[in-house]
């Protein structure tokens, strides 16, 4: 299974706020089979078991956020393959809670 945390950053907008071309990317992807995902406050989490969907969602956020008028546009996408076992993200953060759950005090 594939994980990938893409991060978008539309540059020389009239606007601080980046909600909007965020929103406009993700629902660009929605089609793209064989590919999940999950925001959260500083990036969106991609699934997948083909890196190529991954890229190509990558590259379809970016192409719209170009396509709504931003002429620069910064991508950030960390890539974590594991090949041992498919782990989904809700698993991924499903373990992360029994870890804290067991070292409370």
């Amino acid at each position: 299974m594939i994980h990938a945390e893409i991060s978008i950053y539309p540059i020389g907008t009239s606007s601080t706020s980046v909600s909007f071309y965020i929103a406009k990317g993700i629902d660009a992807i929605q089609e793209i089979e064989g590919i999940r995902y999950e925001i959260n406050s500083m990036g969106t989490v991609l699934e997948s078991e083909d890196i190529d969907k991954i890229y190509k969602a990558a590259k379809t956020i970016m192409e719209v956020v170009h396509n709504l008028g931003v002429n620069r546009v910064e991508v950030i996408l960390k890539i974590d393959s594991r090949k041992d076992k498919q782990v989904k993200i809700e698993e991924k953060i499903e373990s992360i809670k029994k870890q804290q759950s067991k070292n409370k005090i």
